[in-house]
């Protein structure tokens, strides 16, 4: 009979798996034997790795001219905030506002917007805490929550949810303020609070104490209330709203609340007719079916994140579509390996990490998702199209990193960094056909919170 294998028989050297001396030896001739390591090592001492990998001719069809393009106003700039997808709505909403009152050049006050979700974001996170109060402290769910309960990311669902709360206001009106731009500290502060309510609530919990855990959320609410008016500012309740339109004709309203303003120059009719659309390759969720993320949202009363999964090929179909009658499209994507903030174009080849490393980090879409490698992080408009021989080569992209970046501020997406990145998009429903109407009406099928689908956009 064969003795089974002693993984620490012998020595060190003989257990299974290890990185034996010999090993590294061998891989420290190999290396050296290939020259082009000589190259690459004295670059990478200098530069950042982006730069020295970067394939030039990945630019070379990505010119940037299209023969489907919505003209719009000039980009807008989230500084150091992760607010990328309050900008991208906001930039959606704001072109609707430009078209009515016939202006040039006008903003939407993204710090009204960030202010209510951050209050709404800590109020939605501590009533999930509330439901989960009696689990134990390393129960995944309320783990999940806890690592990260308020930041500046959100999706789509959560944008409207706001809106429709809360309204508009012009940004003259509520302007940014530092800490609006930057983030991290009043971040840092508000998920304290929510951890130690987290730690309280439990040990309340464990004596069947609902009232007061109530009221300790109470007096948590108060004391978050007060941060974030002292960081972003005082909203308005009542505002005035100047402009001169594109033939120098003054014009003013005064008296106008955030609501107000809102169903003059948008409407929750508008609002509710955008569906959220997802491309999800992954067996476990088929297209034609809508899902849903379980404890993600910012307004406990709002409507509930809903995607509607769909083909790339379908996406991108309805997406011209809503161009082609003028209207901008909000998105999601992935620009953690690809996107070259320094240049106007973003291709899938842009960056040659293959031949340089060995390393093939943009694989099957659906692997990529399933193995935690890619997902939506950041939200932007799409604003033009070319069309060549009834096919979408390239997109016109409207970010939201300030005119110094892209060409003012625009970008130029191939249709491969598109087809490969690009996970979420929202449209119009009358773009859709009565099956998707059907399906995405339906209830959704509920994900876990930690599914790629619930990442959230900043």
């Amino acid at each position: 009979m064969l003795l089974e294998e002693n993984p620490m028989a012998d020595s060190q050297q003989n257990v299974v798996g290890a990185l034996t001396l010999e090993k590294a030896a061998a891989i420290s001739k190999s290396y050296e034997a290939d020259l082009k390591n000589n190259v690459v090592r004295h670059a990478l001492s200098r530069n950042p790795i982006s730069e020295v990998v970067f394939e030039p001719s990945s630019v070379m069809n990505v010119a940037p001219q299209f023969n489907v393009e919505v003209k719009t106003l000039p980009v807008a700039n989230q500084r150091a905030s992760g607010r990328c997808w309050i900008f991208a709505g906001l930039n959606v909403l704001r072109e609707l506002i430009a078209k009515k009152c016939n202006i040039k050049k006008f903003e939407l006050s993204q710090n009204y917007i960030s202010l209510f979700d951050k209050i709404e974001k800590s109020n939605f996170a501590l009533e999930s805490i509330i439901k989960l109060s009696k689990n134990a402290h390393d129960d995944r769910v309320l783990q999940f929550i806890l690592t990260d309960p308020v930041s500046d990311g959100g999706q789509w669902d959560m944008f409207v949810n706001l809106v429709k709360k809360y309204g508009l206001v012009p940004q003259d009106a509520f302007p940014e303020t530092f800490q609006s731009n930057n983030t991290r500290e009043t971040d840092q502060l508000v998920n304290a609070a929510i951890r130690n309510f987290a730690y309280e609530a439990h040990r309340l919990a464990l004596k069947d104490d609902m009232p007061g855990i109530r009221a300790l959320k109470d007096q948590t609410m108060e004391k978050i209330y007060d941060l974030f008016l002292n960081a972003f500012g005082v909203p308005p309740k009542t505002f005035g709203f100047a402009y001169t339109d594109s033939k120098d004709k003054f014009h003013e309203e005064e008296g106008l609340t955030p609501k107000s303003f809102f169903d003059k120059y948008v409407g929750e009719k508008l609002l509710d007719e955008y569906q959220s659309l997802i491309n999800s390759p992954t067996a476990d969720k088929p297209y034609g079916k809508n899902f849903t993320i379980d404890f993600l949202g910012n307004v406990v009363e709002g409507k509930s994140i809903n995607h509607l999964n769909v083909t790339m090929e379908r996406m991108k179909t309805l997406i011209v579509k809503q161009l082609k009658d003028g209207f901008p499209v909000w998105f999601g994507s992935d620009v953690g390996f690809y996107r070259d903030r320094a240049s106007f174009a973003w291709d899938a080849n842009a960056f040659d990490y293959l031949s340089n490393f060995g390393f093939d980090i943009k694989f099957d879409k659906g692997g990529m998702l399933d193995y935690r490698h890619s997902a939506m992080n950041h939200a932007m408009v799409i604003v033009g199209v070319e069309i060549v021989n009834g096919l979408p080569t390239k997109w016109k992209i409207e970010n939201s990193w300030g005119d110094d970046n892209g060409l003012k501020g625009y970008y130029v997406m191939s249709s491969a960094f598109f087809d490969t990145f690009v996970y979420q998009a929202v449209v119009l429903k009358r773009y859709l056909n009565q099956d998707e109407v059907k399906a995405a009406g339906k209830d959704p099928i509920h994900l876990p919170p930690w599914d790629p689908m619930g990442t959230l956009a900043d």
